[in-house]
């Protein structure tokens, strides 16, 4: 079994290598993560002084957002990946947004003092983090009383075509090994409860969960393959294990697959996501 150290140099080196996909496609992936973005920040009432951390920022969302509606507060926004920050900052410049500093850090060990943030995000972080219950014993100690804690995780992979029609399609040109138990991965955090009941061992209250429907838009079936190929870590990784002539009969069944989920003359595959929401008292 890997260490938690072990475990984050790979997972650097991995998302490093995935930052200029996740540029490339920036549209489309915050087009579909948007509704996960609203839905919490719903539930961490931004004022407009608002001092906020997002972990796992990756290349800035929700944290971005969160700075336009806090013209006079502070979001600092950190990741294990420099190359991820970078993206992040770039869309923020690009954006005019100038209440934003970046961060390299890991989450379960986080360089803040206690109680020094007025709300915290993680989206789409948990699922990867080596210490998901020192990781969050951590946001609970940067919240100030009162602050709010709010993450978003992947529910079961049936719910999420958009990455299970890739996934089949890869396994059937090469075997995938079931994930070690507990090992970090996106549908690690699938079970009802399970980031809840961290929030609650971090003396989090208040606490609730809600599931948030998501779609992939694409103008193509190709479109959709391309994208896949390129950005997310499942695929990306499993891919590296298929010759050329594999890959081509994976991409073909994708292309299949993906044209299933065509409406009004675009491609809509959906995927289903779950917000946790706690309080610190």
């Amino acid at each position: 079994m890997p260490t938690a150290e072990e475990i984050r140099e790979a997972q650097r080196v991995t998302w490093a290598g995935l930052s200029a996909g996740w540029e490339k496609w920036d549209r489309v992936i915050m087009d579909q993560l948007g509704p996960v973005s609203t839905a919490l920040i719903e539930r961490l009432g931004v004022a407009e002084d608002q001092h906020h951390l997002d972990v796992a920022a990756g290349t800035g969302e929700p944290g971005l957002t969160i700075a336009r509606l806090a013209p006079k507060g502070r979001v600092v926004l950190t990741d294990l990946v420099g190359e991820m920050l970078d993206v992040a900052a770039r869309r923020a410049t690009a954006q005019g947004i100038g209440n934003v500093d970046t961060r390299v850090c890991s989450a379960d060990d986080m360089p803040f003092e206690d109680g020094c943030f007025d709300s915290v995000s993680v989206r789409f972080g948990y699922m990867f983090l080596p210490d998901m219950a020192g990781a969050t014993a951590e946001f609970a100690r940067v919240l100030r009383p009162g602050g709010r804690l709010c993450s978003a995780v992947w529910i079961r992979p049936e719910e999420n075509p958009w990455t299970t029609i890739v996934m089949q399609a890869i396994a059937a040109e090469v075997p995938m090994p079931s994930p070690a138990k507990d090992a970090p991965g996106m549908y690690r955090c699938a079970t009802p409860g399970q980031i809840a009941a961290l929030y609650t061992a971090a003396g989090l209250g208040d606490v609730d969960e809600w599931d948030v429907p998501v779609d992939l838009v694409t103008a193509t079936p190709d479109e959709f393959w391309q994208m896949m190929s390129e950005h997310v870590s499942l695929a990306v990784a499993a891919l590296q294990r298929v010759d050329e002539s594999g890959r081509s009969r994976i991409r073909d069944r994708v292309v299949e697959a993906a044209a299933a989920f065509e409406r009004d003359g675009r491609i809509h595959v959906p995927g289903m996501a779950r917000c946790i929401a706690g309080t610190k008292h």
